[in-house]
């Protein structure tokens, strides 16, 4: 049994009363990458429904292996969470329920092209690019209002919200200004009327979750930290 499920748990629920938050506010995903698909099992049958891979091809064997020996009373919710290729949106539209990381207008209509082929409105979030990093993808926060309002006739996808990883920090509190800028960002198209429903925020890992949930996170992803204790 993994016990960092039972402290995840309890340090969401101090981070949200932090915040005066509620903690079913908050999606906490299972980061699978390089786990196999028994360690997965696993904690689904702690009671974590969703999953985040970050390869294509990692997660299409899992999901076929854990489709013929994992019996749950609930569905599992695949989340791509890596940086996703034109030439694998096919393969990911068809185990993903959410993919995070939408990160051009390009890869938003080749999303869309796939989906319209098999009858499905693909969820999708926008990665946005609060980090210096070189090695980040993402929009940049003003490129990400120009594709929202490019992608509202997309008839094959939606838009569920936004997503940012913040760089390598020392101390958590300082990915507070990368998570602060996603939220303002949301703020900010919430305030352009771009959106008529809310939008999710995909922030924090196993390091600095906490401090995500305190600018507003509702979807955190984390492998570490249930994975590794």
């Amino acid at each position: 049994m993994y016990n960092g499920l039972a402290d995840v748990s309890f340090r969401v629920g101090q981070a949200c009363l932090k915040a005066n938050r509620d903690p079913s506010e908050i999606t906490i995903v299972a980061v699978a990458k390089g786990r196999s698909a028994q360690e997965i099992q696993e904690v689904l049958q702690q009671g974590i429904s969703d999953i985040g891979e970050n390869k294509v091809q990692e997660a299409v064997l899992k999901f076929n292996q854990l489709s013929a020996i994992c019996h749950l009373p609930f569905a599992i919710k695949w989340h791509m969470i890596g940086h996703l290729q034109t030439n694998k949106v096919k393969d990911a539209v068809r185990i993903f329920d959410l993919i995070h990381s939408v990160d051009s207008l390009r890869l938003a209509e080749e999303i869309d092209r796939q989906a319209a082929k098999i009858n499905k409105v693909q969820q999708i979030l926008l990665q946005i690019k609060t980090s210096p990093e070189e090695t980040k993808f993402g929009l940049s926060p003003d490129d990400a209002v120009l594709v929202i309002k490019q992608i509202a006739s997309l008839k094959n996808i939606k838009l569920k919200g936004l997503m940012t990883i913040a760089p390598l920090v020392s101390a958590p509190e300082e990915a507070r200004p990368y998570f602060r800028q996603l939220r303002e960002l949301r703020d900010k198209i919430y305030s352009l009327k771009l959106t008529a429903y809310s939008l999710q925020l995909s922030m924090g890992m196993s390091d600095d979750f906490e401090i995500a949930i305190e600018e507003a996170a509702t979807i955190i992803r984390l492998g570490r930290a249930i994975f590794e204790r």
